[in-house]
């Protein structure tokens, strides 16, 4: 018979064996090259009873061990779900310590981050409920992780972020940002964030919480992660509507978030034009708002600055602005905005970030002949009838580049930017071209001279054109400013025609 000694060293040994098992296969999930053998090896069923062990640390453990692999994939993450893990964590966070709760928000999270599905797998289960539960607790880092997981949850839809909305969390996690920890105070914002992001509806309930207030006051802190997070959620909510945004400028958040865009976080940076950009797409009095802060010279030296993504919504605010009127456009041609864009379109590769270049220059060229001038003399009509032409060009970018071209040619009356047209342009193009010439020609002699010197009337003879054609009629237009004798000397076989006259001349 065993003594009482030698049971509970039995009992002492199955304990650490536990520990020992749990605790190694943790270190193992977190390193990605070992995860398919742990799932081969079939972890899950295993940990899944550790999660109920009577040894606090086994529990917690275990429950990191799942977080981990479920971190990994969404292959794993449904795994934990197949395995009825979910119900189980969830029960239990309501009466393990803080520890454990930290271990099982993090598994939720994990779960959650894949897909909607996986988030509303979490959400069937009662997570929501209890990860806001986990808010009003005193450990900062319980709430940390409960926020983190809500988070995860309502960035995937409408649908999810309303039921996070749905299960009281947004005062608990307007709450978080008056905490003194910093982390808590970037997860919360960022969590927020993605409330916003989905609906005026969700949006406008994270106002009604007085959020824009606690956001606003956070735009100066040091932290450039926070910074990050409240510019994000700033942004999110003025996107939706003039009122929203309007109710973000009045927490008078400028101009100090002026000094946002030359700070030295890159992401900051982008955010706050983020934030620029969503406020002045809803009207120009927002825009002028804006303008008056001094926003315009700022964000063209941030364009300037920056390369790739980070320059897209500089370059986009710069094309909102210019869209709602002739006078905010001027303002963006006078602020040297034109020249900016043009450096964009030459040092950048990525098709979309031409195509939101190409959007921006057509909303400034469209307005007047001085507007078209300005993109005219920038050199930019021969590129963007290149990237229209150019076979490699994106879908987008072709369409984009159409677009732009054919207001700006409606409206431009420069001649020598239309000139170069006239050698490359497709038919569908050239009768804009044209069309500005026959409008031009016959009201400026210093024109039309120029339009005979530079070739371009011996050009337009060599245009073919279906008669009765609109791009005929401008044709037509454009010969009756010039002498009969000038046009046919121009015309394709004239010089021909006039040599066989020599030919067949006869002395008196």
């Amino acid at each position: 018979m065993m003594s009482q000694r030698q049971i509970i060293q039995v009992f002492e040994q199955y304990q650490k064996s536990r520990m020992q098992f749990v605790q190694t296969i943790a270190d193992l999930a977190a390193r990605p090259i070992n995860i398919e053998i742990l799932q081969n090896a079939g972890v899950m069923s295993m940990l899944r009873p550790l999660l109920l062990d009577v040894v606090p640390n086994i529990q917690q453990t275990a429950a990191l061990a799942l977080g981990r692999l479920a971190d990994h994939s969404d292959d794993l993450a449904e795994a934990v779900v197949k395995e009825d893990i979910l119900p189980q964590l969830v029960q239990s966070l309501a009466s393990q310590n803080r520890f454990y709760k930290k271990a099982a928000a993090f598994v939720l999270r994990a779960v959650a981050k894949h897909s909607p599905e996986l988030a509303q797998a979490v959400v069937a289960c009662g997570g929501v409920d209890a990860l806001v539960l986990c808010l009003e607790e005193f450990d900062p880092g319980v709430k940390e992780a409960a926020t983190w997981a809500l988070g995860y949850i309502a960035r995937h839809n409408a649908m999810l972020s309303q039921s996070v909305v749905d299960a009281g969390a947004v005062p608990l996690l307007v709450l978080c940002l008056l905490e003194p920890e910093i982390a808590l105070k970037r997860i919360a914002a960022s969590t927020l964030s993605d409330i916003c992001k989905h609906t005026p509806e969700l949006a406008q309930t994270v106002v009604d919480t007085g959020a824009i207030a606690h956001l606003a006051q956070m735009i100066l802190n040091p932290d450039a992660k926070l910074k990050r997070q409240v510019f994000s959620a700033l942004s999110q909510i003025s996107k939706h509507s003039v009122n929203l945004a309007e109710m973000v400028i009045e927490a008078e958040i400028f101009p100090a978030a002026l000094t946002s865009l030359r700070d030295q976080d890159e992401y900051v940076r982008k955010n706050v034009a983020t934030l620029m950009r969503e406020v002045v797409k809803h009207s120009p009095e927002l825009s002028q708002v804006i303008i008056n802060y001094g926003a315009l010279s700022g964000v063209i030296d941030y364009v300037n600055d920056c390369r790739g993504n980070l320059r897209l919504p500089g370059i986009m605010m710069l094309g909102y602005l210019a869209a709602h009127s002739e006078n905010l456009a001027m303002a963006v041609i006078i602020s040297k905005g034109v020249p900016q864009l043009a450096l964009c379109l030459s040092e950048e590769s990525e098709h979309h970030i031409k195509a939101a270049t190409v959007w921006s220059i057509g909303q400034i060229g469209q307005h007047t002949p001085e507007h078209a001038k300005a993109v005219a003399t920038a050199h930019l009509l021969p590129k963007l009838l290149e990237l229209y032409m150019d076979a490699s060009s994106s879908e987008d970018l072709q369409a984009k580049s159409k677009k732009a071209l054919k207001s700006i040619l409606q409206k431009c009356t420069y001649v020598p930017g239309l000139e170069p047209l006239l050698y490359d342009a497709p038919s569908n193009i050239l009768k804009h071209v044209v069309c500005q010439f026959s409008k031009v020609l016959p009201h400026d002699s210093k024109a039309r001279r120029l339009f005979v010197t530079s070739g371009g009337l011996k050009k337009v003879q060599e245009i073919e054109a279906e008669p009765g054609s609109a791009l005929q009629e401008h044709i037509n237009a454009i010969n009756n400013c010039f002498p009969e004798e000038l046009v046919r000397y121009y015309t394709p076989g004239y010089s021909e025609a006039l040599l066989e006259r020599l030919d067949n001349y006869q002395l008196a």
